[in-house]
């Protein structure tokens, strides 16, 4: 009997670390975004087929990167308190296993995006893929302070997949989308790696405000959430959102330079949190106003 309460407890903490490995939060929102472009292709509903196995396709894939990620990181994750709870620093999971799930989702996702999406989608999805769990957490994470501006690009692919999922195009539009998160990805993660900076400066990762200071990390957050405002009318002013969608956007944005000015003025870390708390808030706030607004 106590025997197998051991295995389950067992089993239970493995598939914990696995699903953790995922980054759920962060893929969570990565999927969101994608949805929202699927919806904001077409006039009417989304045809089932790219709806159901894009958003399959293009979850699994995310996951896929995550893991990688947690895999090539697990040195530095080990020396930050933000992340040495994670499965492989904390001993939960050994690389093989961590590797042999990346590689299986990632194929899984592969395949779905291939034979039950389109070949469009399939490619984008694996250059995202590619640009995020290698291009980035290999070479310019550690590379260059700027990391998280050149490698926002993989991040901010989701809505462009979720639109050619649905049209097997490129379209401007789901470029507009995609400009929105590539500007709003650096003041996001520039909040968390002000507050953080002793943990990165002592895992060796060149995050803007260990090479260049805090003072101009915050700087550089107040001049990309003017930028992300400006970005954000984008839509209403080449007629893709209506009324709604500009008032919510213009209130969400003032409301993100409203932390990013405080955190300039008071240079508190507690600031810096809300403001990267907040900029989650915007973004998922942002995209829910774009679904709404394109029905009404």
């Amino acid at each position: 009997m106590t025997e197998q309460m051991s295995n389950h407890s067992i089993t239970t903490a493995n598939w914990k670390s696995y699903y953790e490995l995922c980054k759920p939060k962060v893929v969570m929102l990565i999927v969101f975004t994608a949805v929202v472009g699927m919806f904001l292709a077409v006039p009417g509903m989304v045809p089932w087929q790219p709806l159901i196995f894009g958003t399959i396709g293009i979850g699994l894939a995310a996951s896929s990167a995550a893991a990688i990620n947690h895999y090539l990181d697990q040195k530095f994750d080990a020396k930050m308190a933000r992340t040495k709870g994670r499965p492989l620093p904390h001993g939960d999971l050994n690389g093989t296993q961590v590797l042999g799930f990346a590689f299986t989702i990632g194929a899984i996702a592969m395949l779905v995006l291939m034979f039950l999406v389109n070949e469009l989608t399939a490619f984008l999805t694996f250059l995202s893929l590619i640009g995020y769990a290698v291009v980035y957490t290999v070479y310019l994470k550690h590379a260059t302070p700027q990391n998280i501006v050149i490698g926002g690009a993989a991040g901010a692919a989701p809505p462009v997949l979720g639109w050619s999922a649905v049209t097997a195009t490129i379209d401007p539009h789901a470029l507009l989308l995609f400009l929105i998160i590539f500007i709003w990805t650096p003041p996001h993660f520039w909040a968390l790696a002000v507050a953080r900076r002793e943990e990165y400066a002592k895992a060796d990762i060149p995050m803007l405000p260990v090479t260049h200071g805090a003072e101009f990390t915050r700087l550089h957050i107040v001049f990309y959430t003017i930028l992300l405002i400006l970005v954000s009318v984008l839509p209403f002013l080449t007629g893709m959102s209506g009324l709604l969608y500009l008032v919510v956007a213009i209130g969400l944005g003032f409301g993100f330079l409203y932390y990013a000015v405080l955190l300039k003025k008071t240079a508190d870390d507690v600031i810096a949190m809300k403001a990267f708390r907040y900029s989650i808030v915007y973004l998922m706030v942002l995209f829910a106003t774009l679904l709404v607004d394109h029905y009404i």
